[in-house]
Parts: C-alpha cells; sequence; structure tokens
C-alpha cells in the first residue's frame, strides 16, 4: 500500500470509532460510548500530521476527515449527550442535540469552503464533541438542563466568528 493512503485510513479509522460509540450507546455503554470518542480525538489530530509529514493531503482527505468528524464529534457525543441527560427533557433535549450536530456540519461546511490561515473561525467540532463526550464520561448524574445549556453554548461557538488558534 502506498503511503498516501495512510492518512485516509487514520481517517476512517476515526469514523469507525464514531460509528462504534453509537453502537456502543444503543447498548446502553456511556462509557464505552464516551471513550471511543475520546479515541477519536486522537486519531483526528494524527491523520493531518500524517499527511503533512508524508506530503500526501489532499481535497480528498480533508472531505473524508469532516465526514468522519461529524459522526465522530457531532452525531455521536449529541446522541450520547440526549440518551445520558437531555431525554427527561423531553423536545427540548431532543432540539438541543439536533442543533448541536447541524452547528457541527455548519462549522465543519465553512472550514472547508475557507482558507485556513493558522486559526480556527469558531471553535473546532473536535473540541465540542470531545468536551461533551468527556463530560458525560466524568459525570453522568449532570441535571439536563446544565447539560442543554452546555450544548447550546457549544453550539453557538462552533459557529461564531471567534478566533480560535491551532495548538
Amino acid at each position: 500500500m502506498s503511503s498516501k493512503y495512510i492518512p485516509n485510513l487514520i481517517t476512517a479509522v476515526n469514523l469507525t470509532a464514531g460509528v462504534l460509540s453509537l453502537v456502543f450507546l444503543m447498548a446502553d455503554n456511556y462509557t464505552g460510548a464516551a471513550l471511543l470518542v475520546l479515541m477519536a480525538t486522537i486519531l483526528d489530530s494524527m491523520d493531518g500530521r500524517v499527511a503533512r509529514r508524508l506530503q500526501a493531503s489532499s481535497l480528498f482527505g480533508k472531505e473524508l476527515d469532516s465526514l468522519a468528524d461529524l459522526v465522530s464529534f457531532g452525531v455521536a457525543p449529541a446522541l450520547l449527550a440526549y440518551a445520558v441527560a437531555l431525554v427527561p427533557l423531553g423536545i427540548p433535549g431532543l432540539a438541543a442535540a439536533i442543533i448541536f450536530v447541524v452547528c457541527g456540519a455548519l462549522r465543519l461546511a465553512r472550514f472547508n469552503s475557507t482558507t485556513f490561515s493558522g486559526k480556527f473561525e469558531g471553535v473546532p467540532i473536535t473540541v465540542a464533541g470531545g468536551l461533551m463526550a468527556l463530560l458525560m464520561l466524568v459525570d453522568r448524574n449532570l441535571n439536563g438542563g446544565v447539560v442543554l445549556v452546555l450544548m447550546l453554548g457549544l453550539s453557538f461557538l462552533m459557529v461564531s466568528r471567534i478566533s480560535v488558534p491551532k495548538f
């Protein structure tokens, strides 16, 4: 296998972690679901570095990365938060989970349609989704209202114009 495929393979494993997180979630294994999202954050940080090091960056890889990120850091953490804390809130809880995913998709689309200047515009979905998963891992007894406000705040930050440096 050519080394140019290695970054995309890492991205595919990131996506696999996101899908497995959803499978764990369906089996009521919230800890496993959260850990898989956190594992995906590690993989997501690796694929770009590996692509640059191997001089294998591509538009295809950028698009694949965004699709993987939407699952691993949008859908998986939103449904995890919904299952753990937002179900008792009914429609407002479901709406918060949907808004989180939609704002994450908007954030990714904006990133893909602009030239990266070294700083992110808005909080990256990886950060927002990773924080939600970490929160669900650390304390599953959080008040649903607190989780709802946090999800909506992170949703707003993803689509905001706030400048966030790349670490």
